[in-house]
């Protein structure tokens, strides 16, 4: 094993957007026994050391490959792109005026007449949008050219967008209990 290894390549796994999460989670507790600081604590300094990085480094990467938006986050950035910290990159407009008119619906949830209701339609809606989207990127992320490339990391910017909107309905939802 090897740190200097992408995540897929220290958990062996395939380099791919569709990943067997109950893999992932077997593959990941196996290495967690073997990584474990409690099995190096009678070596030296250096070895307890590399046995903490190496345990930080598993559990990134299981955090990373577990989560469908990191996961294609991490793809793009293996191929050179960094979505994380964009602030330049283009973003079809009509994607965001749809997404001003669901986050004033999220606002204005909690005052609704059935802000259950309405939160539990805005949260199926951000699921379906996801849902198309994660398509589109597992569609794109396989193809050669750049053109392909470049859709597959705008459809990881537009599901940035839908996540934290995601997140906040949870916020209200739980808010409201």
């Amino acid at each position: 094993m090897d740190i200097k290894q992408n995540y897929f390549e220290f958990y062996g796994l395939p380099e791919a957007y569709e990943l067997d999460l109950g893999q992932l989670a077997d593959r990941h507790l196996e290495l967690q026994k073997q990584l474990h600081p409690d099995r190096f604590a009678h070596l030296s300094d250096q070895e307890r050391r590399m046995s903490a990085q190496y345990t930080a480094y598993l559990n990134e990467g299981y955090a990373t490959l577990r989560s469908p938006l990191l996961r294609a986050q991490y793809l793009l950035k293996l191929r050179g792109i960094d979505t994380h910290n964009e602030s330049s990159a283009q973003i079809d407009p009509m994607f965001l005026m749809q997404q001003m008119e669901l986050r004033e619906r999220v606002e204005e949830a909690p005052q609704h007449t059935d802000p259950d209701g309405e939160l539990a339609a805005l949260d199926q809606e951000v699921a379906q949008a996801m849902a198309e989207l994660q398509a589109e990127f597992r569609r794109m992320i396989g193809e050669p050219s750049q053109e392909a490339l470049d859709a597959a990391a705008s459809a990881v910017r537009k599901m940035q967008f839908l996540d934290k909107l995601s997140r906040e309905i949870e916020r209200l939802e739980d808010e409201l209990y």
